[in-house]
């Protein structure tokens, strides 16, 4: 027996999609390759805290996942965790999609929520070596950091917004940016800015130094400017390069693609039958990637498969407020 909707991606857009399937009396599951659920944010932003979601003027990141989990909870969603859609097939009205254990799943309908697909950070190429003894590409909690010299790389949002959370733990926060101009939010930037961080530009971190062996630990780091080095302590360095982002098994789907994201028109609709996107994943003229955005992409998906799953449901049905 077929399912109705199967999501592919787990982050808020997927879990918020995966509630509004529940809402329009459809039968869904979810598939991530991560073991957690939440996407991006579990594994990456967990302690950030996010500013643009409606209805919360500062929520962290692992609050909004935990919520969003609890509401898709209403759902019943059947959960296929840490793996991946590898294959999708059509067989007359349903899609049956395969998994890279094995496992095939049919549905009637296919919601992509991968976010940016699987990602992987850029290297520090000083660091070659040190990852797990003092470098780190990502800041899940920051109380590890507490009482440390600690030295962040990176000019964009998450080296700012580490930065900012980090400089109240740590005994020191330096970032250090091969530009003298930044990719991150600018109130962001005028925070760290006035705070106690200190910001050194058009340098780079050239090596790190420590114990030898695999348990020794970081102890400091050279960090250079116009060709001249300098060494500071840092039991820690925060390596926020960004990432390199594969939409992997999905780009031989045959679904249209356009610069690594998946092309949708107004309904969510994908160039396959049966197969729709939402989320940071998808690209149409004016798209805007904000979580926010995601939701309402979601809602618009799910309401526009339900048609598909049964030509005589409506596209809306009506607001969840107006009860039963």
């Amino acid at each position: 027996m077929p399912i109705d909707l199967l999501i592919i991606g787990a982050g808020p857009t997927g879990l918020y999609a995966a509630y509004y399937a529940g809402f329009r009396g459809l039968r869904v599951a979810i598939v991530d390759s991560l073991p957690e659920l939440g996407g991006q944010i579990t594994a990456m932003y967990p302690e950030k805290q996010i500013l643009d979601v409606a209805g919360f003027p500062t929520v962290k990141g692992r609050e909004l996942v935990a919520g969003l989990v609890a509401q898709a909870a209403t759902a019943k969603p059947d959960y296929h965790l840490d793996r991946t859609a590898t294959t999708l097939r059509h067989e007359d009205d349903v899609v049956v999609v395969g998994l890279d254990d094995g496992t095939e799943i049919t549905t009637r309908t296919v919601l992509i929520t991968a976010g940016i697909g699987k990602f992987s950070p850029r290297p520090l190429p000083a660091g070659d070596g040190w990852l797990g003894r003092g470098l780190e590409f990502f800041v899940p909690s920051f109380a590890p950091y507490a009482g440390k010299d600690v030295v962040i790389v990176g000019g964009g949002d998450s080296a700012f917004d580490w930065a900012l959370h980090l400089e109240p733990v740590a005994k020191s926060v330096t970032l250090v940016h091969r530009r003298d101009t930044f990719r991150a939010h600018q109130r962001t930037v005028q925070t760290v800015q006035e705070s106690a961080t200190e910001i050194i530009t058009r340098a780079e971190v050239t090596a790190l130094h420590g114990g030898s062996g695999p348990d020794g630990h970081l102890e400091s780091v050279e960090i250079t400017v116009g060709g001249e080095a300098s060494t500071r302590p840092a039991q820690a360095v925060v390596a926020a390069l960004g990432f390199v982002a594969d939409l992997g098994p999905l780009q031989q789907w045959g679904i249209d693609v356009l610069k690594r994201h998946v092309v949708v028109d107004s309904a969510m609709r994908t160039s396959l039958p049966r197969v729709f996107a939402a989320g940071d994943i998808t690209e149409y003229p004016g798209k805007v990637r904000l979580i926010a955005v995601g939701f309402g992409e979601a809602a618009t998906a799910v309401n526009n498969a339900a048609v598909v799953i049964d030509p005589s449901a409506h596209v809306f049905p009506g607001h969840s407020s107006e009860g039963t």
